[in-house]
This record gives C-alpha cells, sequence and structure tokens, in this order.
C-alpha cells in the first residue's frame, strides 16, 4: 500500500485572541456609561481603545507570520472561458 502524497497546499490558522472580547466589553461599557454613570465611559473607553491597538498589533504579528509564497501542484481554475462562437 503506498502512502499517499504530501500535501502541496499549507493552511495558515492565526492564534486565539483576547481582544476582540475586550473590545466589545469596553464597547458596551462605554455605550452603558452613556445612559448609567459617565465613569462606566471613561473606563470602557481606555479598555476598548487598549484592546483595538493591542487587537491591532496582534493583526501585524499574523499576517507577518503568514507564509509569503504557496506552490500548488495544481493548475488555476480559468477565470472565464469563452466559447469559439462568441
Amino acid at each position: 500500500m503506498s502512502q499517499p502524497p504530501k500535501p502541496t497546499e499549507s493552511i495558515y490558522l492565526p492564534r486565539p485572541a483576547i481582544y476582540p472580547a475586550l473590545f466589545a466589553f469596553g464597547l458596551a461599557a462605554l455605550i452603558t456609561g452613556l445612559f448609567a454613570w459617565w465613569p462606566y465611559s471613561v473606563i470602557g473607553g481606555v479598555i476598548a481603545l487598549f484592546s483595538l491597538i493591542g487587537w491591532m498589533r496582534a493583526n501585524r504579528d499574523e499576517i507577518a507570520r503568514m507564509p509569503r509564497h504557496q506552490h500548488t501542484d495544481t493548475a488555476p481554475i480559468p477565470l472565464s472561458v469563452s466559447s469559439p462562437g462568441e
């Protein structure tokens, strides 16, 4: 029994991150503070701002970690095929 061929295409999975959840929490606290008590807005805004900055930095690092080139064994699928009569 022969071995299957080695895969030529790689699948990229990003690392898990807490920043989207922190951003959502900060945004929710900011909106809650608009209706309840203004210090909630300040705290929520600070949390949202710092988590957004952290999220963008983590995103930049993830993009830098991605493979630059990927070699495939298959032919690309043509975008459109024109018929001879057109």
